[in-house]
């Protein structure tokens, strides 16, 4: 046996295939997700308007992909009865790149943003490890604590409400009957199943929600908490390869 086989026999017994590319194939590879699959709504003009407004809103993390799913979802969203709801907004990337794609205020719809503006809500986590990570996230600024420049950041838009308090606190900020998007982005299992338990009602026939952690590494007590939920309400959780869930109220 050739080295060669000997490494391939090496890594099939822990688990690990080789594969042989196909010729000519574009990798994409970001944000835990490399695929050879068709990319090319990155070259999408629309696309790139939309990305290069979340990115100016909260810096450049290469979601690509998620935010495709995320524009996807609105699009279907913007023609069903209902407002959009963001819980966990942080600096407002995804929420920007939406309302630049469906050039927001021609809707007549309102943008609900909820979010502390100052990271987890210490009360409600219990974990360790969520703690630490959380006061990481805060000193190195990726969690924002200047709610002045989000509110900045969402000003050209006149159809937007920012709530800033610990979810579920705030959900009765939310004065909307239907609610056709949902986006929930808090990085912590209690408050994003309350924010669900709480507007699951209210979901238009067909409104997408969409949880940016479900399938995410390192986010498992999300998926748990969603999956008991789901057993409860009776919906179920789409895993996407880009780490996110999605859900269609039916």
């Amino acid at each position: 046996m050739g080295i060669k086989g000997y490494i391939k026999k090496l890594m099939r017994a822990r688990g690990f295939g080789l594969f042989r590319l196909p010729a000519g194939a574009d990798i994409y590879e970001a944000d835990g997700l490399a695929s050879i699959h068709d990319h090319s709504f990155l070259e999408d003009v629309r696309f790139r308007a939309a990305y290069e407004r979340g990115v100016a809103a909260a810096g450049d993390y290469g979601w690509h992909w998620r935010v495709h799913i995320g524009l996807w979802a609105a699009r279907t969203a913007a023609g069903l009865e209902g407002d959009f709801v963001e819980c966990g907004v942080n600096r407002g990337f995804l929420s920007s790149a939406i309302m630049k794609h469906l050039d927001w205020d021609s809707l007549g719809k309102t943008f609900y943003l909820l979010d502390t503006f100052e990271g987890i809500d210490p009360d409600q986590s219990a974990d360790k490890i969520e703690r630490e990570r959380n006061a990481k996230h805060i000193d190195e600024g990726f969690y924002v604590t200047d709610l002045a420049a989000v509110e900045k950041n969402f000003a050209e838009w006149r159809n937007v409400r920012i709530v800033k308090g610990p979810v579920p606190d705030t959900l009765s900020e939310i004065s909307s009957d239907t609610i056709a998007f949902l986006h929930i982005d808090m990085n912590h299992a209690a408050p994003e199943v309350a924010a669900l338990r709480t507007l699951w009602p209210r979901m238009a026939k067909a409104g997408i929600v969409l949880l940016d952690d479900y399938a995410y590494f390192g986010y498992r007590p999300q998926k748990e908490a969603m999956d008991a939920l789901g057993q409860e309400l009776g919906f179920a959780v789409a895993a996407l390869p880009t780490g996110q869930g999605l859900i269609v109220r039916t």
